[in-house]
């Protein structure tokens, strides 16, 4: 059962909340791994003064910018209150509010339990059906199949391939490209 609260998002197993400044560690400690990075900078660390200057300051000036409803999100477990990564359901800078990209970042310890579909769901369920979405996407390299499986899982179609970045063309599979992922409000309600 998904619960949305004012300030975050319950879902059976995850605690969903807005990030705080106290947080910079856990975000630099989620963007020190390798593996988790692997398809971001090909395994390298995001310095951790870019994550306090730059990173964190962002985050939370995009609660303000979508009146706390969008943005990035810190999970939880609900049970023991262990950090498990973050997601995120937001615009584009420039973009139209009711077109949302959804994304996520697990530690490592919490890959394989299903959180990044149980909290990806929630998100998708709070914006179809408070948010007034319209429609929802998300991309990832083309060798990424577990954050594809994800994206599949959610009932989210293969809309088509797109270039990889010009900052990630040194990453392992960037020449593969990458995929963009999308679920209309009409779909989502279908499944």
């Amino acid at each position: 059962m998904i619960r949305p609260v004012k300030s975050y998002l319950e879902t059976d197993r995850l605690t969903l909340r807005h990030f705080t400044a106290d947080d910079a560690d856990l975000l630099i400690e989620l963007d020190s791994d390798p593996a988790v990075m692997r398809y971001l900078t090909g395994g390298q660390a995001t310095a951790p003064e870019i994550v306090r200057e730059s990173h964190l300051p962002y985050i939370i000036a995009g609660y303000e910018r979508w009146d706390g409803d969008l943005g990035l999100f810190a999970a939880h477990e609900r049970d023991g209150g262990a950090f498990v990564g973050w997601f995120h359901l937001r615009p584009e800078p420039d973009g139209p509010r009711d077109e949302a990209e959804l994304g996520y970042r697990l530690r490592q310890a919490a890959w394989g339990k299903g959180y990044a579909t149980e909290g990806s769901q929630g998100l998708l369920h709070k914006g179809f059906t408070a948010l007034g979405l319209r429609s929802v996407w998300a991309a990832t390299m083309t060798v990424n199949s577990g954050s594809r499986r994800v994206m599949e899982k959610l009932g989210m179609r293969l809309a088509g391939s797109i270039p990889v970045p010009e900052d990630m063309q040194m990453i392992e599979g960037a020449e593969q490209g990458g995929v963009r992922y999308e679920i209309t409000k009409e779909q989502w309600e279908l499944r």
